[in-house]
């Protein structure tokens, strides 16, 4: 199932969710920001590797972007564009959300 209550991101943080896509598990990195929740694939376009630094720990120091852990990619949070590091310009993949209630669904 890809519902997941919204209080299972702390807010202005991050946490990776496996959804079903088809007959497949995906990685997904899912960002909140008081009741918007952002969704990715957890890959970096540059190589194809996850994103994260460790579990769940997708965003830069200053907690206002995404950064890749292999290579210092910065991507912004609203629309996951990268604008710098070796895959500036290129954008992660956007999952489309539904909120309702207290509940997230994410739609691969």
């Amino acid at each position: 199932m890809n519902h997941f209550k919204i209080s299972a991101i702390a807010d202005n943080s991050s946490k990776e969710f496996e959804v079903k896509c088809g007959e497949t598990l995906i990685k997904v990195l899912a960002l909140r920001r008081g009741r918007q929740i952002f969704c990715y694939r957890n890959l970096c376009p540059h190589t194809g590797v996850n994103l994260d630094w460790v579990k769940d720990q997708f965003l830069d120091a200053s907690g206002k972007y995404i950064q890749c852990a292999t290579h210092g990619a910065i991507f912004q949070i609203g629309d996951g564009y990268c604008i710098s590091g070796p895959c500036a310009g290129e954008n992660l993949i956007r999952l489309k959300v539904k909120t309702e209630g207290g509940f997230f669904e994410i739609l691969p």
